[in-house]
């Protein structure tokens, strides 16, 4: 049962994140996309600390690095994929940044000398397609902007994997609040280097940085940290690409986006994907075994 809370928790996570391309897009118009992050973290690590006050009690200097190493990879994460779009191009941004989900697979099988699992890489692979359905214009040119997402890939899936390792041994809410402390302290230091420290109080602007914080950020990485008690790392990242799916759908609904078929094919690309990293196809055994009887 906890498994499925889990996947669950992640399913969530992942509608959340889809929901929060329209409102980024809103927070952009406002600020700029350093003080973006730096509002994002800091009142996520406010909201959690308020909430959960009492996991801080009883700190200790091992939960505390962990905390560092998750906050670290968050937040060179975002700046990485941030800076990249500079460059490139949204749709390749989007794209390039869910590679993270084959990445993550082979960081474990090279951490931990495991196999690696042919349904969870098979339905990797299909995801990463399946994004690309969705999300590429399919241009061939590779610049830096490129290159700085696909960096941002490699911070995600190590974020991803961190978080699995840690999450083990340790409280999943206190894990959260200090991952969300570092990469608020992160934020601000690059804000205050950058000399960003003009920030907009107009009622959209404050509202779609709210929304990023609460849901996009704090309970969106509450689940993930949670869920993945339960849930190993690969099917994880492939739960989480479902993201750029849940970002098209609420595309079309809210901001009026035409649905075409290749936007089709690659969102049933990413469900059969899911499908057989959850079931590793064990409906299709079971009929063949009764054919056979």
């Amino acid at each position: 049962m906890r498994k499925y809370m889990g996947e669950i928790m992640l399913c969530i996570t992942a509608i959340i994140w889809g929901s929060g391309f329209v409102v980024s897009s809103i927070a952009l118009e406002h600020y700029t996309p350093y003080q973006v992050l730096a509002g994002r973290f800091l009142i996520g690590f406010l909201v959690l600390s308020v909430i959960f006050y009492k996991k801080l009690k009883v700190l200790n200097r091992e939960i505390i690095m962990k905390g560092l190493v998750l906050g670290f990879f968050l937040y060179l994460a975002f700046v990485l994929q941030t800076v990249g779009l500079q460059y490139t191009t949204p749709s390749k941004n989007a794209f390039l940044t869910a590679v993270n989900v084959v990445i993550v697979p082979f960081i474990a099988f090279f951490a931990y000398k495991r196999g690696i699992n042919k349904y969870e890489l098979t339905g990797a692979i299909l995801a990463i397609v399946g994004i690309g359905f969705l999300s590429l214009q399919f241009s061939a040119n590779i610049n830096i902007g490129d290159l700085l997402t696909l960096a941002c890939a490699v911070a995600f899936a190590y974020q991803i994997f961190y978080t699995a390792k840690y999450v083990k041994n340790e409280d999943p809410i206190t894990l959260t609040i200090i991952q969300m402390f570092f990469a608020a302290a992160f934020s601000w230091i690059v804000v205050l280097f950058k000399g960003e420290m003009n920030f907009s109080f107009e009622t959209e602007a404050v509202s779609s940085i709210l929304y990023l914080a609460i849901f996009s950020t704090t309970l969106a990485y509450l689940f993930q940290t949670i869920a993945q008690k339960f849930t190993n790392e690969t099917k994880t990242a492939i739960i989480l690409s479902t993201e750029s799916f849940w970002g098209m759908t609420f595309s079309v609904f809210l901001l009026s986006e035409v649905l075409t078929i290749r936007m089709i094919i690659g969102a049933i690309l990413i469900l059969c994907a899911i499908l057989i990293a959850e079931t590793k196809l064990s409906f299709l055994k079971k009929k063949s075994a009764e054919k056979l009887t």
